[in-house]
């Protein structure tokens, strides 16, 4: 994941990441593209990894399902 939070622009520090994860929650029904704390750059790319690379979606998944747990 740390390579992901890197091409993100964000703090990809295993602290960083925790942090991220801890302070942005999405609800079941909201896509991880869709979450409003991304800027278009970021969308962009996320839509650019699901689509290309199945590592990179494996990747953004897990990211994906971090954000959607309660107890995160």
């Amino acid at each position: 994941m740390t390579n992901l939070f890197l091409q993100l622009g964000l703090d990809a520090s295993p602290e960083g990441i925790e942090r991220f994860i801890a302070e942005h929650f999405l609800p079941a029904e909201v896509n991880i593209v869709d979450a409003p704390f991304w800027n278009d750059a970021q969308r962009q790319l996320l839509r650019e990894l699901l689509n290309s690379d199945a590592e990179w979606a494996l990747v953004v998944d897990q990211l994906n399902e971090s954000l959607h747990e309660e107890d995160a």
